[in-house]
């Protein structure tokens, strides 16, 4: 069946062309055609139509010829709708066959007719005729005797003559790329950019400017600003008697573009035509409102425009074009932002591994926290804390890791786990402390004993041999590459201002140090959403004393113990205020299970026996007195502040003094204290009589004056579920998604990352739970614990300081839900803020 002629379209300013029919490659030709710039005549062919040619009907080649001399020699590109889709390869010199190589011989010269044919030949035979590449490797001469090797290979492979009609060579043409493009390799691989499985391609069909022959002949590409860092750098190449993206691929020799003390250059040999391209991409620039790429065609003096696409761009580059866009008045503030994609921005923050750099890799995890580092392999904190000491950077390679691994993690360049997830515990704190981690590498394997790390291709690595960490791409690779350095430059911080004055969802930060809470101000979060206290224990000075009140006999031991302790919180929070302004600190009260704070080996325990001055039977009975079958579901958070309520006793009256002292130095400091791990009504009764007893004591004996909100941190689906009684004692309610969404899936987050692959590859679950918020499931809990929350406590303030909080889905579904605010890490601080002015602008468009 022979296809309706109205789905070919001669490109002229009024065609009925659009980029979700025709592909962007065909609209912008269209956008070129109407500037007036020297386009070659083309013909777009429409999704459609490039459907039912790879479905078998035939197309009207009749048609499409007609807008075309007879004497034309015709290229055919692809064009998807977004063109990081890709597509089949371009095919050149359509029409060449043995008598227009006689013609052209007489008009380009022998050489230059020859390389035409032949370079139609090859590509025909591999692109179409799906021939063996290698059938053209013996051909090593050029001109004629190459000509006639090709032809004769091409009629030894398909036992018939090359095709000389153009007709039938078109024809094949565009069927074979149409079906190229529905095949399953291809569909597949535009999916895993985000392709539709559906997405359609147009084909578009162009007069060839040969860049061969008599005269100045070439092709090249040209750019206004780099690709790598968006600044104004007129970049690209040109290669005299060549054809497509020849100058690119012989970058060695192809001339420059502009003058150039390193060889000669466009500018110089053809000033006139070099202005002329400048020119045209100016007003690209200007009139499509992007930093195009010109491919542009020289024939016997003449210059045409073959195409425009927007420049590749590192994230970098992408914030420069749009904030110099929107300076020149070409964009809006609004479209800027619109053009940034926030996960991207996290490339900025960070280093990386160059584009150019070769990846030896040697085994594949989660990425869990972005950039990348290189460094010695060190299997202990303390050998990373030695490494520290030498200014040796080095990977801290663990099974899995816990709090006492924090100070290893602060003195390593990179974090490598075994074993977890996206909110393990190395992923979590890797993100917070903005250091480059990858988790759940079940591909390789580890000997602790005799420290050595078995790759997935059996090399074997040891202790101080050099490996990089890519947190970006949950790579592991042997040696150190190139990297590219992090780029926070005025442009971003542009970006950032417009971003926040857009954004109506405050972004507050997870920040358990100063040197985290520094980070979140310094890109502008909001407040500290959530400050683990626990983590201010495990430096040596402070775990000793800790360990000794877990060691005390009774109330009055471990008070004495932890007045000790005391002044080491004080300073923690006052200084966490002091680098705050008055913005709002939300300071979780201690969390995790005693058992953590212990030595887990009889080497540790005889080491704290001596410490304490205790047998070490006493040692290894308390030990054993606190161990439990499952310690993230016992006696931590609250439960542990109500059995042991002298830690929270403590920790109340430090952060009430560091609150007086940190107020004399600046605003009025307004702490916001959270109680863990809440499933009952009771337990927040129980916990803020104790404090609001605290507050007074201190109001007392100091004659201060203060205040401080209480909250709760949701983190069980009962705690959800009875929100309404929960909230009726709590200024906030802050839900805990990462142990939320354990708790609602029965599913331990450090173990998940041995199986969640799979099952997101079956679809058992859409993404990774702990990566992307389950907006059904966990979603349904967070909604019903808002509405009811607010049925008692209108006022209350809701958020969320999980790991989810810096994801754009979650913010989208917290705006939508009647959130307050989302935390985050502090690295994930900008990509928040850009997310949520992103769906502001969204809302206001709709």
């Amino acid at each position: 069946m022979q296809q309706d002629s109205s789905y070919i379209n001669f490109v002229t300013p009024t065609a009925p062309i659009a980029t979700p029919t025709h592909g962007g490659r065909a609209k912008c030709l269209q956008r070129l055609v109407r500037l007036d710039l020297p386009v070659p005549k083309t013909v777009a062919l429409s999704f459609d139509a490039v459907h039912a040619i790879a479905a078998g009907d035939a197309i009207d080649i009749d048609h499409v010829l007609s807008h075309f001399d007879l004497a034309d020699l015709l290229c055919v590109r692809p064009s998807s709708e977004d063109p990081d889709w890709g597509g089949p390869r371009a095919v050149l010199n359509i029409g060449m066959n043995d008598a227009r190589y006689v013609e052209l011989s007489d008009k380009l010269g022998q050489d230059a007719a020859a390389e035409l044919y032949f370079r139609f030949i090859q590509s025909y035979s591999i692109h179409v005729a799906r021939l063996d590449p290698d059938m053209f490797d013996h051909i090593s001469a050029g001109g004629q005797i190459a000509l006639s090797e090709a032809l004769r290979a091409y009629e030894d492979e398909t036992e018939e003559q090359f095709p000389q009609l153009v007709s039938v060579q078109l024809s094949e043409v565009l069927r074979s790329m149409a079906r190229a493009w529905e095949g399953t390799t291809a569909r597949l691989l535009r999916q895993a950019k985000g392709a539709p499985a559906d997405a359609g391609l147009g084909l578009v069909v162009q007069h060839m400017a040969f860049g061969l022959g008599q005269g100045e002949c070439g092709s090249g590409v040209l750019q206004l600003v780099s690709s790598e860092t968006g600044l104004p750098k007129i970049t690209g190449r040109y290669l005299r008697q060549s054809q497509g993206r020849d100058a690119l691929e012989n970058a060695n020799s192809s001339m420059f573009l502009s003058h150039d003390d390193r060889g000669p250059s466009l500018q110089e040999s053809v000033p006139e035509i070099y202005q002329r391209l400048i020119e045209h991409a100016t007003l690209m620039r200007k009139k499509l409102r992007e930093e195009m790429q010109i491919e542009f065609t020289i024939q016997d003096g003449t210059l045409h425009i073959l195409d425009g696409v927007r420049i590749t761009r590192r994230a970098q580059a992408a914030v420069r074009i749009a904030v110099n866009l929107v300076n020149d008045e070409i964009i809006t503030k609004e479209e800027a932002i619109m053009r940034i994609e926030p996960r991207a921005i996290g490339e900025l923050l960070h280093r990386q591994i160059s584009k150019h750099a070769k990846r030896d890799i040697i085994g594949r995890g989660v990425a869990a926290s972005p950039g990348a580092a290189s460094g010695v392999i060190v299997f202990t904190p303390e050998a990373a804390q030695a490494c520290a000491a030498r200014s040796e950077p080095c990977v801290l390679v663990r099974r899995e890791t816990s709090p006492e691994d924090i100070r290893g993690m602060q003195a390593a360049a990179a974090v490598l786990t075994e074993r977890g997830g996206m909110t393990s515990h190395a992923a979590v704190i890797g993100r917070g402390m903005g250091i480059p981690c990858v988790v759940g590498a079940s591909e390789i394997r580890l000997d602790l004993d005799k420290k050595r790390l078995f790759a997935t291709d059996g090399r074997v690595f040891g202790k101080g041999d050099i490996i990089t960490i890519d947190g970006t791409n949950g790579q592991i690779l042997s040696g150190e590459p190139e990297m590219v350095e992090a780029a926070l430059d005025d442009a971003f911080q542009t970006l950032m201002q417009w971003a926040s004055d857009l954004g109506d969802i405050d972004v507050r930060a997870n920040a358990d140090t100063p040197r985290d809470a520094q980070t979140a101000r310094n890109f502008n979060a909001h407040g500290i959403g959530l400050c683990r206290t626990e983590h201010m224990f495990f430096d040596a000075d402070r775990l000793t004393v800790m360990r000794e009140m877990i060691f005390a006999d009774d109330s009055e031991d471990r008070k004495a113990v932890l007045e000790r302790l005391l002044p080491m919180q004080r300073d923690d929070f006052t200084e966490l205020f002091r680098i705050m302004h008055g913005l709002p600190v939300c300071i979780r009260l201690f969390d995790p299970p005693l058992h953590e704070f212990l030595p887990s080996d009889r080497s540790g325990m005889r080491d704290l026996a001596e410490a304490l001055d205790l047998p070490l039977s006493d040692v290894t009975r308390r030990v054993e007195a606190l161990g439990e079958y499952n310690p993230m579901l016992g006696m931590r958070g609250v439960r542990l502040g109500i059995t042991v309520p002298e830690i929270y006793d403590m920790q109340a009256r430090a952060i009430f003094e560091a609150t007086i002292q940190a107020s004399k130095d600046g605003d009025p400091v307004v702490p916001e204290i959270m109680i863990p791990l809440v499933s009952a009504k009771r337990e927040v009764e129980l916990v803020k009589t104790r404090i609001d007893a605290v507050a007074a004591a201190v109001r007392t004996k100091t004659g201060a004056s203060f205040d401080y909100r209480l909250g709760v941190m949701v983190e069980t689906p009962r705690a959800a579920l009875r929100a309404q009684d929960i909230a009726q004692h709590a200024a906030f309610l802050s839900f805990g998604t990462n142990d939320l969404t354990q708790m609602t899936y029965g599913l331990s987050r450090d173990d998940a990352g041995r199986f969640m692959s799979n099952y997101v590859h079956q679809g058992v679950f859409a993404e990774d739970p702990f990566h992307v918020l389950d907006t059904e499931g966990v979603g349904e809990l967070l909604r019903l614990g808002v509405e009811r929350a607010r049925l008692t406590n209108p006022n209350v303030v809701m958020s969320i300081c999980g790991e989810h909080g810096g994801s754009p889905e979650s913010i989208k579904f917290c705006r939508e839900s009647g959130f307050d605010y989302v935390s985050c890490s502090p690295f994930r601080v900008p990509v928040a803020r850009l997310a949520a002015a992103q769906l502001a602008i969204q809302d206001k468009i709709l």
